[in-house]
């Protein structure tokens, strides 16, 4: 059952957000070869305690740790650990944070110094599938519009579209309905109705879209262990159209990127 928000319930979850765009950021300040990702796991969750939230991820479903850390070929859920990155590597990380009741759920995929053309290509994609899957979540459109924009897009560079993980209402739970695959037939599913808060979260690899998990239970991996881009944004419907509660804007700033892709979704 889809739990719709008040506009203030909808303002306590975007300071849950932000926070979490806060703690990547900080992430972002830091990563680099060398370091590894329980030493960024330790800063994210001081990052989210100091702002009086609680690491959304540690306990949840028995989850050991603040984030989930995923590099290369592993698409998500992986566990950090003592293993320092190296330059050439990609990582997701996925971050979330409980405060006054409500959860934010954000991610992004960093480059760790350079990477090859094509994994940064496969970011830059993945990144744009994003945005161009919350266009479609607004009043009147259904579930199945978001998907099929984000697979048309994603496919249309050669990309696999991972089936099994999906994006997700949010709220007073980590995971609520519905259910946001990042494919699908437009028309179909649930229709979107004022007060809908969602987090739209693509995972798309570079070869097939076939993953496999590890025996910790945990870790997906593409099958074919070619590169997988992960990222993620909480959004909400205000007036009728999607605006963000999540930002990617403390990140932008440690990196160093100027870009305006979220103006279109900022309450005006």
């Amino acid at each position: 059952m889809i739990q719709i928000k008040s506009r203030e319930e909808i303002e306590l979850m975007r300071e849950s957000a932000l926070i979490v765009s806060k703690t990547l950021g900080e992430i972002a300040k830091v990563i680099k070869p060398g370091i590894s990702t329980l030493e960024l796991d330790k800063i994210a969750e001081e990052c989210i305690r100091d702002h009086g939230a609680i690491p959304g991820f540690l306990g949840l479903y028995d989850f050991p740790n603040t984030l989930c850390m995923s590099p290369n070929e592993q698409v998500v859920h992986g566990i950090p650990n003592k293993q320092p990155l190296k330059e050439g590597d990609i990582i997701s990380v996925d971050c979330g944070a409980l405060k006054n009741g409500f959860y934010g759920d954000h991610a992004f995929t960093f480059a760790v110094g350079e990477i090859d053309p094509e994994t940064k290509k496969l970011l830059e994609v993945t990144k744009e599938s994003l945005y161009v899957g919350i266009r479609e979540f607004r009043t009147g459109q259904r579930v199945g519009d978001v998907g099929h924009a984000i697979q048309k897009f994603t496919e249309g560079h050669g990309y696999g579209v991972v089936r099994e993980l999906v994006g997700h209402g949010l709220g007073r739970e980590m995971h609520e309905d519905p259910e946001m695959p990042n494919y699908g037939r437009r028309g179909k599913g649930k229709k979107f109705v004022e007060g809908m808060v969602v987090a739209i979260e693509p995972m798309i690899n570079l070869g097939t879209h076939r993953i496999k998990q590890f025996s910790d239970g945990w870790t997906i991996k593409t099958a074919d262990e070619k590169p997988s881009a992960h990222f993620e944004h909480d959004v909400a419907i205000v007036n009728g159209k999607p605006e963000l509660l999540s930002t990617f804007k403390y990140v932008n700033e440690a990196l160093g990127i100027v870009t305006n892709e979220e103006a279109e979704f900022r309450a005006k």
